[in-house]
């Protein structure tokens, strides 16, 4: 199975635009956004909190979140950042390094839409993966 895959887009000194893209083929599903993107696969330097996570293929898992009071996706094994999650949130102070999901994007202000319709699709799905690939699923960062 080929894996997730998470295509960076559209560099802000704030933020991160890019697009989700489901393992069937390559079909565009969300709209994501992250914090700066400082490259740090390449040597640049993390500031907590604004900080997107290195280009990569990381292994998703579920576990609870006390903050969000749910089972949620969270990424394993990023370097110098712990508790990636996948989750909902329209502007960067919604994250704090974790890939933000959208339906729809508005362009003149780089934010994205519809975050909560997205996760309330994209859960079920993921979950589904996970039980079929037997935990076994894995997202690219480009």
């Amino acid at each position: 199975m080929k894996d997730l895959e998470l295509v960076r887009k559209e560099f802000y000194p704030d933020r991160t635009i890019g697009g989700l893209y489901l393992p069937d083929g390559g079909t565009f599903k969300y709209y994501s956004l992250e914090d700066t993107d400082r490259y740090l696969e390449s040597g640049g330097i993390k500031i907590p909190g604004q900080t997107a996570i290195p280009r990569g293929r990381y292994r998703i898992t579920l576990d609870w979140s006390p903050k969000r009071n749910a089972l949620v996706p969270y990424l394993l094994d990023v370097n110098q950042f712990v508790a990636i999650q996948i989750h909902g949130g329209n502007r960067p102070e919604d994250t704090e390094g974790c890939l933000l999901l959208g339906r729809k994007y508005n362009a003149p202000k780089h934010e994205i839409y519809e975050s909560i319709l997205a996760i309330q699709e994209f859960y079920p799905w993921l979950f589904r993966k996970l039980l079929e690939t037997n935990d076994n699923l894995w997202i690219t960062v480009r």
